[in-house]
């Protein structure tokens, strides 16, 4: 089988089959399945932040000292102004900004305005944002009553203090702007493993699942092909009708999307080839979606998972998919800003090539004795 016959018929035997092309269409229904691995931890801990001190008080290092005690938030550097704190959480060193701004303390004993505490936080992690202001909260109100409290009372001023939560991205704070773009990714994922598994299990059943190598780079354009449409269909016209943030630096998604395609079809292909009835491929990855999902990090930080799940993460291309299209579609990231999902997407395509390659062509020798 050649090349572009391997393309024709791949594309031929999605068409007419009508599991097929439901399965790689339309978008799979989750199912609710507990996976507990990532939870081993219970609670959020060590999450990094940066710090704006322009006042350098007493009050203001109690309350880092206070701060960098609590388990939820780890202080990585106190910098000397607010853009280089950004800098931080857009090369992703930080994940939120604490700014004690000049008078400060005063403000916290005169009511004055101007000087309340300043909170970023990326919004596009709703369970980091929401640890990260708690415990910046309890910290300042901790200290703040501790410190100032009898002083103010002897003066009889209560303790006005205000703290401005504002997050970097999903700046609206919903919870779809926050999961739909994540979930899309395994939408996408699941949908084209699906197919791509029962296409090969099916010919495998038939007894013709190993084709030359022409034809097994032209069936795996097919399905990368199919992929990279339904990406770039979520990445435009659904986020748009959905209105999530979206189009943030669409060139390298376009780009990066047949890649993630690639990556996912292979993977199938593989799968599938291992199966020896159709139905099987169903039937065994359908409940991988929920799982797949926590394992992305989007739902729970991959630095809070035990080692060995976070590393098992990246077996999924969801998981470097997730942190490179959200970066891009909803943050505007660069490509130096997401160099690392984008090397980690391209390694998973690259091995899951070869895999199935090796798996189902046939080699020079065999394809002359058949």
């Amino acid at each position: 089988m050649r090349f572009r016959l391997g393309f024709e018929q791949t594309m031929l035997a999605v068409v007419r089959s009508r599991e097929l092309l439901s399965t790689i269409i339309l978008a799979v229904l989750l199912y609710g399945f507990y996976y507990p691995a990532p939870y081993a931890h219970q609670t959020v801990q060590g999450l990094p932040i940066v710090i704006v001190d322009e006042e350098d008080s007493v009050l203001t290092r109690s309350v880092i000292r206070d701060l960098t005690a609590t388990r939820e938030v780890r202080l990585i550097a106190i910098v000397p102004n607010f853009h280089a704190a950004e800098m931080a959480v857009r090369e992703r060193r930080a994940d939120g900004i604490l700014l004690f701004p000049d008078g400060f303390t005063r403000s916290l004993l005169t009511g004055a305005s101007g000087g309340g505490v300043g909170v970023w936080v990326d919004g596009a992690y709703l369970l980091r944002a929401r640890d990260i202001g708690v415990a910046v909260t309890a910290s300042i109100a901790g200290v703040a009553k501790d410190r100032l409290g009898p002083s103010a009372r002897s003066l009889g001023i209560a303790l006005p203090f205000e703290i401005v939560v504002r997050p970097l991205f999903n700046t609206r704070e919903g919870y779809k702007d926050y999961v739909f773009p994540a979930v899309g990714i395994i939408i996408l994922q699941q949908t084209l493993l699906f197919g791509s598994a029962a296409f090969m299990a099916q010919r495998r059943e038939r007894g013709a699942w190993q084709i030359d190598g022409p034809g097994f780079a032209g069936m795996w354009l097919a399905f990368t092909t199919i992929g990279t449409l339904a990406a770039l269909l979520y990445f435009g016209l659904i986020f748009w009708i959905q209105d999530v943030p979206r189009g943030g630096n669409i060139a390298i998604a376009v780009l990066a999307a047949p890649i993630f395609a690639a990556a996912v079809s292979a993977l199938g292909l593989l799968l599938g080839s291992l199966m020896e009835r159709g139905y099987r491929a169903m039937q065994i990855l359908v409940p991988t979606s929920v799982p797949l999902f926590f394992l992305t990090g989007s739902a729970w930080p991959l630095e809070s998972m035990p080692h060995w799940v976070a590393v098992c993460a990246y077996l999924s291309p969801a998981t470097a998919g997730v942190h490179l299209f959200v970066r891009l579609n909803q943050m505007g990231a660069n490509l130096d800003e997401v160099a690392m999902p984008l090397v980690a997407l391209i390694g998973t395509a690259a091995l899951y090539g070869l895999l199935s390659a090796l798996r189902i062509s046939l080699r020079q020798s065999e394809i002359s004795h058949g």
